[in-house]
């Protein structure tokens, strides 16, 4: 069967170099050559693009990608234009979560027409340098050759959802060039995008401002998390080679990311001879490779806990609530009109008008749903400022990465550029002993002295519940972000303002501050806008440690077999650390099992539950979430329900950040409100998994899945809240289905190992969700499927390795430009 699926494959790509072509815009030089590009695909569809020119690289790449996903990429584009509205109408949504959210389609397309218009498109693109901008140009013609053949019948079942739709039409740069923005904005103002959308000014004067107290500003833990999500983020570690067994570096990276839409993660590698030789993954629609290594140094990120962004409280003039003052002179703010078309239900398209504000420090911001006190009255109002709305240079940086020769060189282009948008690197190269973590990238150059001169009351009561985000006095210009003469960027902390760290045992992040990034050396000393020390750790973080520390006492040193084993074996820093207290303080006295339990219960209506049976579950439970595991489902519908009801106050050993990574732990069963805690927990998660017919000891893979063209294929693994590191998180409470990943769910997406010999680079990846979202693709769920049996595959770098692998097709386009 594989080998008829590799023939039919084959003959769709036979077939694309006998069609046409789209011209993308071009220059002179450009069009005295056509795009010329070869394409090799090999297991899990992984496609190799080779060319001898930028635009032809491009090319290739906005081919493949259209072709595997055609529609989340469509899509996508229809977004960041601001057109949903037009398309699918003004209260739909969009189908997946992105680092956007998934907001109502009017109130994106408010804010892409916003933040991410032309000025800002032209801005952007005069800034790249001539071989982005050609990478851009060939990826438009690539993915418009794709659309035409579509559109042709060339391509048989293929992208059939979205075949011949209005809303799939082509593209040009401008598109990637909005792609590109909208990603770089995903850590700071694409967090607000309704409360930039719906910012207003007051409609009459307003009595004054309602005072504020510490603890009245309300903000859901999600609030500043990646798309509204808690939990998007990522694993990394990095070994130097003094810890290793075989001599060399080690590193391994797992973003947990979307499986859907359009920031899923496409894999691939891209060469020039003698200019570029890189594999990875980026975004769809991001023509550069953003994680990943070629022959001399390897890479991966984690979001990072440094605050992207700052708001500004505006004094407003008292005669009219759109002019605002600044060092004692009234200034108008700058009345944006944005027009969307929004699309009724008989088909006819109707304007909406709404007019947004800017100030000299960015777009006003409706903060009220966190507070009364924080909503635009007639006394004061509030701006954002995105640190990386002048951060022209990320994608720049990827692309010189991607042709980085040696860790130093690696090193070097990230200071220089200082152009992470949002993200720690840890990095590793070859002959090098090193393990490298930095966030050197844009961070608001806030001091703690600036902040704690300038903050206001009502930034003191929002910094209770979001520390280390700026939130300063707008009225003066003693109050703004300081601008250094050795800062890349003007109103960003200059390199030596922000951490990083070279290290010959190991670096590791998982999302928490840089404060811990090696456990036996705590960095300190930097501002809080670049992350908050000496507070408690996540589990995952506490986890992540915890491995690291596993491994490097192994006999001989870490190994690639032990690392790649540890980090799919799906264990939880919840059950590692919680389940015996809680079974000995819970589960000890069997005599009388029965509880009457309300929590979760309709109307609050008392139940009778016999907790023995789950007792005996989770004694027996092998303590991981794989597969075949039975207690994890049990465990985290318990987990769930007891950490919200706050297990905190039964810590039998509270926080301690002189040992960080060892507090909280135990539970105190002296403390008569225990038990019943438990009780009410565990009775409420054995009533759910009977009311959707769940066994207690019901397997993690009958419950957590994923579909493929009617297959269920199980999977392992768990959300963040328990301390799985083995991320694989269906973000819906259970229902009759389980935990469907399809779902918007997210969690280990690409994953890579990556070490360097004698013979170059090795490197060890996965795809979870595969290369193609369309069902039709022979590689929807090929790589899902290796995935959920835990196969690594040794990645084919080399010309040698791409030619003897047992998938390998190839073709070859051309077309005059």
């Amino acid at each position: 069967m594989k080998q008829v699926v590799r023939l039919a494959a084959a003959v769709v790509f036979a077939a694309v170099t006998l069609s046409g072509c789209v011209q993308s815009p071009r220059n002179l030089a450009s069009a005295q050559s056509p795009f010329s590009v070869e394409i090799r695909r090999t297991q899990d569809g992984i496609p190799h693009i080779k060319a001898d020119d930028w635009a032809s690289l491009g090319y290739g790449y906005g081919y493949v990608q259209a072709q595997d996903n055609l529609c989340t990429l469509a899509d996508g584009f229809v977004t960041f234009r601001g057109e949903r509205s037009a398309y699918f109408g003004a209260d739909a949504r969009p189908p997946s979560a992105a680092s956007f959210g998934q907001p109502r389609n009017l109130d994106a397309d408010f804010f892409f027409r916003f933040v991410d218009d032309s000025s800002a498109v032209e801005r952007y693109k005069s800034a790249q340098s001539a071989p982005i901008r050609e990478l851009m140009d060939g990826f438009a013609a690539g993915y418009n050759r794709y659309v035409d053949e579509l559109d042709a019948g060339r391509m048989g079942g293929a992208n059939a959802e979205c075949k011949g739709k209005p809303w799939v039409g082509k593209i040009t740069s401008d598109d990637i060039i909005r792609r590109l923005v909208a990603a770089n904005l995903a850590g700071g103002a694409a967090r607000f995008l309704p409360q930039i959308a719906h910012a207003q000014p007051p409609a009459k004067q307003a009595p004054s401002a309602p005072g504020v107290q510490t603890g009245a500003v309300d903000i859901a833990p999600s609030q500043f998390d990646i798309g509204g999500r808690r939990g998007i983020g990522s694993n990394a570690l990095a070994f130097g080679a003094p810890v290793t067994q075989e001599g060399r570096s080690l590193l391994f990276g797992n973003p947990h990311w979307f499986w859907r839409g359009p920031d899923r993660f496409y894999e691939a590698q891209l060469t020039i001879p003698g200019q570029l030789d890189v594999a990875g993954v980026s975004f769809l629609g991001v023509p550069v490779v953003m994680i990943g290594f070629n022959n001399d140094i390897a890479w991966t990120h984690t979001v990072s806990s440094a605050r992207r962004f700052g708001i500004f409280q505006l004094s407003l003039d008292p005669a009219d609530p759109t002019r605002y003052v600044y060092d004692g002179v009234s200034e108008p703010m700058t009345r944006v009109p944005v027009t969307v078309q929004t699309r009724s239900a008989d088909g006819t398209l109707k304007p909406v008008t709404r007019t947004l504000y800017r100030s000299r420090f960015g777009p006003l911001i409706d903060l009220s749903s966190m507070s009364p006190a924080l909503a635009w009255n007639a006394q004061h109002a509030f701006a954002l400022r995105d640190v990386n709305t002048d951060n022209t240079r990320s994608f720049e940086n990827f692309l010189l990465w991607d042709q980085a020769r040696s860790l130093d060189d690696f090193i070097a282009i990230q200071k220089r550029l200082a152009a992470t948008p949002w993200v720690n690197t840890l990095a590793i190269g070859r002959d090098d002993p090193r393990a490298w973590f930095a966030d050197l990238g844009a961070v608001p150059d806030v001091p703690d002295s600036l902040a704690a001169t300038c903050t206001t009351p009502l930034g003191r009561a929002f910094g209770a519940k979001a520390p280390g985000v700026p939130f300063l006095d707008g009225s003066k210009s003693a109050c703004g972000w300081r601008v250094e003469a050795s800062s890349v960027q003007p109103g960003a902390l200059p390199v030596a303002g922000v951490p990083s760290m070279a290290r010959g045992d190991y670096v590791g992040n998982f999302n928490g501050s840089y404060w811990l990034t090696n456990a036996s050396a705590p960095m300190t000393g930097y501002p809080q806008v670049a992350g908050i020390t000496g507070t408690e750790q996540s589990l995952r973080t506490r986890f992540g440690h915890m491995l690291a520390a596993e491994l490097q006492v192994q006999k001989g040193g870490v190994t690639r077999l032990a690392l790649e084993t540890k980090v799919l074996d799906s264990r939880s820093m919840s059950e590692q650390l919680f389940r015996k207290p809680i079974l000995d303080a819970l589960c000890a006295d069997e005599s009388d099992p029965v509880v009457s339990v309300t929590q979760g219960t309709p109307g609050g209506k008392a139940q009778t539950v016999d907790l023995g049976p789950a007792c005996k579950v989770l004694r027996e439970w092998d303590g991981t979430a794989n597969t075949n595991a039975r207690g994890a489902n049990l465990w985290d519908e318990f987990w769930r329900r007891l950490d919200g009801a706050g297990l905190a106050h039964f810590y039998r050993v509270p926080f301690d950040p002189a040992a960080p990574l060892a507090t909280p732990r135990g539970l105190d069963a002296s403390n008569p409100a225990l038990k019943p805690a438990l009780q009410q927990a565990l009775g409420g998660a054995v009533l759910a998994m009977q009311r959707y017919g769940f066994a207690l000891d019901s397997t993690r893979g009958e419950l957590l899945h994923v579909e493929r063209n009617g297959e269920r294929v199980p999977l392992f693994g768990g959300c963040d809240d328990a301390g799985y590191f083995t991320v694989t998180c269906a973000l819906h409470p259970l229902d009759a289905g389980g935990f469907a990943i399809d779902r918007n769910g997210h969690g280990e997406s690409y994953m890579q190992v990556v070490s360097f010999d004698a013979n170059g680079v090795q490197a060890d990846t996965m795809l979870a969700h595969s290369e193609s979202d369309d069902p039709a693709s022979p590689h929807f769920s090929d790589a899902t499927r290796r995935f959920a049996d835990k196969q690594w595959l040794r990645f084919p770098f080399t010309e040698e390795a791409i030619a003897a692998d047992p998938g390998m097709t190839s073709v070859k386009l051309q077309a005059p430009r």
